[in-house]
């Protein structure tokens, strides 16, 4: 394995770990030639194959980085690779494995889908398919990173933070770390939208998610693996859940430090860190890290920079009722004090009173509930929409959108993979059956396309419009009692 890879530096992270109280390091994944650990395991596997399957050529599915690792193995090794890749994937990563000398095949909106035209494809060319988690070489592959971390901190270690995806990079490392040293904890982290593992594991048994979040598109899968969940049950003690504002935060702390940019799925293992700390207030402990990748499409950075804040807690978004009077919105800042507004909105919607969009730095989640509560005591109507998706995906570039003229009104979230075309095959689907009253899209620089409609339904042909919507194929939510809508769209 390391005719390619290289022994990656634990790193100290000292802005994080007088944040957190704890000593936190950081293994540097994101330094291997093709910026991922997945270099590791794709090359032991491919190392391997007997002279008449390297005749054969190899081929994969994968969102990006397994693929360049594997692409990156075989150019090596003078085999040929094809590799293919959701239609989602990030143009970084298809550029990357194009780059290493594979054929690059998109099919499918998401892993699972690529995976089996890969499969298929593998049947009928005789390729050998290289699985990007469920092998034992992958695995021992991805656990040589626990063999550098314990070489570098033996004795002192605490626990260690792995991203989840499949579960390879967690099986591998699970495994070497319990056989050497069983009270290290091992922690997984998954995104709350893909959590397979987390649910298999509370299950006892494993589970396929219907669907996944594809932000961290890194760990986006739906299934975990045979072998890796199996070797989870034995070694995991632990999965933290993070939601995306918190992997935003963490591509921020880890900027901090190395002043490099983690992917979402990169930075996973250090949200999950953060996360952990707080929930069992864990102090002068030392605590690593697994910074599992970096090739961040540069766009979504826009997402990120927006999200970060409130992720790390240093931003509240407020909705606030405030009387319709001259004077008013000043007196509402000088209940404030000092505190910076970041963000303010607002329109005109009535004579009596009027509601308010307002974005103001904190220092603390607990300081923008408090801000909220004291806003309440001084009799303004306030709540806080800091977590609130549609808020802050996008009530935040609406406020004023409210219409007098809606009548029936149902309001859904939708999210769809993000491609060519995408937006107007969403809208095709919708067709013209019922009049759509709001909408609103906006690109985030990311992989899937995000849009809050509202239509006008008549009550009695509501559960015609219900099986409508679970027939569309679309993830969604219904939305009409979101508190961000009534109060500024509603």
């Amino acid at each position: 394995m390391y005719e390619v890879a290289r022994e990656t530096p634990l790193e100290p992270a000292p802005r994080l770990s007088r944040r957190t109280g704890n000593t936190v390091l950081l293994k540097r994944e994101d330094l291997q030639p093709i910026f991922s650990f997945k270099l590791r395991g794709a090359y032991n596997r491919i190392a391997r194959l007997s002279d008449a399957e390297r005749a054969r050529g190899v081929i994969a599915a994968s969102a990006g980085n397994h693929a360049q690792g594997v692409a990156f193995s075989a150019r090596t090794l003078g085999i040929r690779a094809v590799i293919v890749m959701p239609r989602t994937t990030p143009a970084i990563k298809v550029d990357a494995v194009g780059a290493l000398g594979a054929d690059v095949v998109l099919s499918g909106d998401h892993y699972g889908e690529a995976q089996q035209h890969s499969e298929r494809l593998a049947a009928e060319t005789g390729a050998v398919f290289i699985h990007p988690f469920d092998d034992p070489l992958v695995i021992a592959g991805q656990g040589t990173i626990a063999v550098e971390l314990l070489r570098e901190r033996p004795r002192d270690l605490d626990a260690v933070f792995v991203p989840v995806g499949g579960g390879g990079l967690i099986a591998g490392i699970g495994t070497y770390i319990k056989s050497l040293l069983p009270s290290v904890r091992v922690v997984g982290v998954e995104p709350v939208d893909a959590d397979a593992m987390a649910q298999s594991l509370a299950a006892g048994r494993r589970l396929r998610l219907e669907a996944v979040g594809l932000f961290a598109d890194g760990v986006a899968v739906q299934q975990v693996g045979e072998r890796t969940f199996a070797i989870a049950q034995q070694t995991v003690d632990e999965i933290v859940r993070v939601n995306n504002d918190e992997i935003c935060a963490a591509i921020k702390d880890v900027f901090d430090d190395t002043r490099t940019i983690m992917e979402p799925a990169g930075a996973l293992a250090v949200a999950g860190l953060k996360g952990y700390v707080e929930r069992h207030r864990v102090r002068s402990q030392t605590l690593a890290a697994v910074l599992s990748g970096a090739n961040m499409n540069f766009d979504r950075l826009r997402f990120v920079a927006e999200r970060a804040e409130l992720g790390e807690g240093r931003e509240a978004l407020l909705g606030v009722t405030i009387p319709e009077r001259p004077g008013a919105f000043r007196e509402f800042c000088a209940s404030l004090g000092t505190r910076v507004i970041t963000e303010f909105n607002y329109r005109l919607s009535g004579r009596d009173r009027a509601e308010i969009f307002v974005g103001i730095a904190t220092g603390s989640r607990d300081d923008g509930e408090r801000l909220a509560a004291m806003l309440r005591e001084r009799g303004y109507g306030a709540a806080d929409l800091s977590a609130n998706e549609v808020a802050k995906l996008h009530v935040r570039h609406m406020v004023g959108g409210r219409s007098p003229h809606v009548a029936s009104e149902c309001v859904c979230r939708f999210e769809f993979p993000e491609r060519p075309g995408a937006l107007l095959q969403f809208l095709d689907a919708l067709g013209g059956r019922w009049n759509i009253s709001l909408f609103h899209y906006r690109n985030h620089g990311a992989d899937f396309g995000r849009v809050l409609a509202a239509f006008e339904v008549p009550a009695a042909e509501r559960p015609e419009f219900d099986a409508f919507l679970h027939r569309l194929g679309y993830r969604f939510q219904l939305e009409e009692d979101n508190e961000a809508y009534r109060r500024f769209l509603g």
